[in-house]
């Protein structure tokens, strides 16, 4: 098992990505021959369970594309589950403090360092086949995230930032400008002064930033201040965006 995402983040290289929500290992084989990074399988508002992730998984074999999932809570088999899928990465939503981030990274990790629960049966071990290799390597290739969404995470960040073994923050716009009353607001002036004290205080650290930018202006924005990890598309809403604007563009004309 060898996470070439986490050495590029490693070496302080920008990676870009997808969210892919529609449940369609359709969209996942189309978009891994797109030339991204990583594509993250969206267990938390997407309706997919484990056995559709798997089979998403299964339609990006052979590309390039490093495989991530976010989970639909900080929830120790819930996670267990997704890694025994193959993900290389997984992105924990609500981490609002330093026991929660440190529960997040346990879950991620094969005891003595965590308490994932060891099986060489699933998918990520071949279905045994590379069962050793696999338990030996994924300890130090899985790449563990937690979401800062609250006025809470932000205020715990400092703490957040010390867990060992934790490699990434996520900023979730939306959430963390409606928990301050802004609600779907990222752009309220309140949220970007949140947001603003997160990125100075991760891009201080040693842990990667990423987010999600819906256009090249905020990637471009994003990269030139320190982000490494950019979701910069999601299947469902990129279709929907397309499809309308052929419909626009034809009607007018």
């Amino acid at each position: 098992m060898e996470n070439i995402v986490k050495t590029k983040l490693k070496n302080g290289q920008k990676t870009i990505g997808a969210f892919l929500q529609t449940l369609s290992p359709v969209a996942a084989e189309i978009l891994s021959q797109c030339g991204f990074d990583w594509l993250i399988v969206d267990l938390e508002h997407a309706p997919g369970d484990f056995a559709n992730l798997q089979q998403q998984l299964q339609a990006m074999n052979g590309s390039d594309a490093v495989p991530f999932a976010r989970a639909p809570w900080n929830d120790e088999v819930a996670i267990k589950r997704i890694l025994d899928t193959g993900v290389m990465g997984v992105l924990v939503p609500y981490v609002n403090t330093r026991a929660e981030a440190e529960a997040a990274v346990a879950a991620c990790k094969y005891p003595p360092q965590g308490i994932r629960g060891v099986a060489g049966s699933p998918r990520a071990a071949g279905y045994t086949g590379n069962a050793m290799p696999y338990l030996q390597s994924a300890n130090a290739e899985t790449i563990v995230m937690v979401a800062v969404e609250t006025t809470e995470a932000v205020r715990n960040l400092d703490e957040i930032l010390q867990v060992e073994d934790l490699d990434g923050i996520f900023i979730g716009p939306m959430d963390l400008a409606s928990s301050m009353g802004h609600l779907g607001n990222p752009a309220h002036p309140e949220a970007q002064e949140q947001i603003a004290i997160i990125e100075r205080k991760v891009l201080a650290s040693d842990k990667f930033l990423g987010t999600v930018a819906g256009t090249r202006e905020k990637a471009r924005e994003c990269f030139e201040k320190g982000y490494q990890w950019l979701v910069v598309m999601q299947d469902g809403a990129t279709l929907l965006t397309a499809g309308k604007n052929i419909v626009a563009e034809l009607r007018d004309s």
